[in-house]
């Protein structure tokens, strides 16, 4: 069956998550946070992370906005970081500035050259998606922008993989799902797309019912797995 419909992941997929700390780290003044901004990083992304699936299991859903900021607090803390109110007001603006990955714009024109159909489906909230992208320069380059928030739980419930057949009508081997989150990918996977893991980190596979199809180290591989 043809691939029909490229699907992307947005955080850490197409958009550098770690980017907001890095750029707080370059600017003026901030050079003590140098030291602390990997951490603050990858523990910022890790419990937003765990405080989706755990809202999801709970049936405690709340917008990705706000677990962005619950995820930060607990990694400012846990670096002694969080009476310092100005870092964390200028983590959180520049998450809505997070860059693309470089190879993005290029992937996607490819992609959209070839007659497919492109779209975002992501934990993030609209508004913050809408920022992302246009921050990026790549809304001309996609169909649709699909949020949980419309099913009200986050991934990897089905609920969520079911908006993709429900927006572009297609059957679930049309679509290419591309995903940098390990079990995102197992999940979709599991769920009868084709599946892309984007492991940047070389990480070995979840241990998870279904497994990725293939494996790349980053997006420029997408356009000829397509077909395009």
């Amino acid at each position: 069956m043809p691939i029909t419909t490229c699907i992307f992941d947005a955080y850490g997929t197409l958009f550098d998550v770690a980017a907001a700390a890095r750029s707080a780290a370059a600017e003026p003044g901030r050079e003590s946070f140098a030291r602390h901004w990997p951490a603050i990083a990858e523990k910022w992304r890790l419990k937003q992370l765990q405080y989706t699936w755990l809202r999801a299991v709970m049936g405690e859903h709340i917008g990705f906005w706000q677990v962005t900021q619950d995820g930060l607090d607990w990694a400012l803390e846990s670096e002694g970081l969080h009476e310092d109110s100005a870092l964390r007001e200028r983590l959180l603006q520049l998450y809505w500035e997070l860059a693309a990955f470089p190879e993005v714009p290029d992937m996607l024109t490819a992609l959209k050259a070839a007659g497919k159909r492109t779209a975002i489906l992501s934990n993030g909230a609209p508004d913050m998606l809408d920022g992302a992208v246009r921050s990026a320069g790549i809304g001309d380059l996609l169909d649709d922008v699909l949020s949980v928030e419309s099913v009200g739980i986050y991934k990897p419930a089905r609920e969520v993989y079911d908006l993709v057949g429900q927006r572009f009508g297609c059957a679930p081997g049309e679509v290419l799902f591309v995903s940098s989150n390990g079990w995102d990918a197992c999940a979709a996977a599991g769920y009868g797309f084709r599946t892309v893991w984007v492991n940047r980190a070389g990480d070995p596979v979840d241990r998870l019912p279904a497994a990725p199809e293939r494996q790349l180290r980053d997006l420029t591989g997408i356009p000829a797995l397509a077909g395009a």
